[in-house]
């Protein structure tokens, strides 16, 4: 049975020149979770709307989380059930825990959780990224026994990054897809 590919997009929701975006527009097997509010985000809200979405699948599933999205991952990991999750792709982690790194706005989401993984996962991260050291990141996924992939100086992996359908982002995919 072929997985579904559930994109979550973090704060803002991932406009249209988002890799996200161009990966929900181009493949037949993605659920994209929608939010009620994109800027003002709630994370009791946004961890129903992921479970309910998650629920209603009947195939495996792929989590591709990006930002403040890879936190709602872990939020949602902690308090659901994980049978159906095939794995998850966590790219540019925002850490939340980080006033110096984040805004206020996402402070709801912190402490982010550290806790092991019951699924595949690999943690994407950038060395410039202005949300997240590379040390940070390096931390998070040891904590969560993920993957850690490095792919150089590409911002926030976001719109701003100009990644557009983000061939290496599917090729990293593509190891979860294989699990």
């Amino acid at each position: 049975m072929e997985a579904k590919i559930v994109i979550i997009p973090g704060l803002g929701g991932s406009g249209d020149d988002h890799w996200q975006s161009f990966w929900s527009r181009s493949f037949d097997n993605v659920v994209r979770i929608e939010q009620e509010n994109w800027d003002e985000p709630e994370l009791e809200k946004w961890l129903e709307k992921l479970n309910e979405a998650i629920e209603k699948l009947d195939s495996p599933v792929i989590l591709v989380a990006h930002s403040l999205a890879v936190s709602l991952v872990l939020h949602w990991a902690v308090k659901y059930d994980k049978s159906k999750i095939k794995g998850a792709l966590l790219v540019a982690p925002a850490d939340v825990d980080s006033p110096e790194h984040t805004p206020d706005v996402v402070r709801g989401f912190a402490p982010i959780p550290i806790i092991k993984l019951a699924f595949p996962s690999i943690v994407v991260a950038s060395l410039n990224d202005p949300y997240l050291s590379l040390n940070r990141a390096k931390y998070f996924a040891e904590q969560w026994g993920s993957e850690f992939i490095n792919i150089g100086e590409k911002g926030h992996i976001n719109s701003d990054s100009n990644l557009g359908f983000w061939e290496e982002g599917q090729l990293i995919l593509q190891k979860l897809l294989k699990y």
